[in-house]
């Protein structure tokens, strides 16, 4: 495998960010209807993700292999190729934004997504929150997660009422 390199995206990078997420979200989450056409992903991409948030790559080979959003404090989007996980740019992606955030961190991912879950565990976050979906456009239960270090956190996770 090339070597892979975290930097800050570029608008030019949009199009090949979108294609990451949409790769990596039909792999990782097949049950979880997606509200929007591929078309309108690629265009919120461009657009928005790109444009005005905080967003990372990794690239390999002059590709892009997988992105992070961060929005504030929230880690808002982590997606890789489906070929590149299991390859420590996760986690790599992770430590950047530990660094860049070191006050602490949220996010949100799926309940169905139980991978995601172990993930982000290993990386000392802890499950606060658990909704019913409602909340988000996929109308899909959701659990969201913190890490603050040198912080305790709840030992049970409070379900969030609508």
């Amino acid at each position: 495998m090339s070597r892979v390199a975290l930097r800050r995206a570029t608008a030019t990078d949009a199009g090949a960010a979108a294609d990451v997420w949409l790769r990596s979200f039909a792999a990782a989450l097949p049950t979880v209807v997606r509200p929007r056409s591929d078309d309108d992903v690629r265009t919120y991409f461009r657009e928005v993700v790109v444009l005005l948030r905080e967003t990372w790559v990794a690239e390999a080979a002059d590709r892009i292999v997988g992105l992070m959003v961060l929005d504030g404090d929230q880690l808002s989007q982590l997606y890789l190729d489906p070929d590149r996980r299991g390859c420590g740019i996760g986690d790599r992606f992770v430590d950047l934004a530990k660094q860049l955030r070191p006050h602490g961190l949220t996010l949100w991912t799926f309940q169905v997504n139980k991978p995601a879950h172990r993930f982000y565990e290993r990386h000392g976050f802890v499950a606060v929150e658990y909704t019913d979906g409602s909340g988000n456009e996929e109308r899909e239960p959701d659990v969201r997660y913190v890490w603050r270090p040198g912080h305790p956190h709840p030992a049970h996770p409070r379900p969030r009422h609508p």
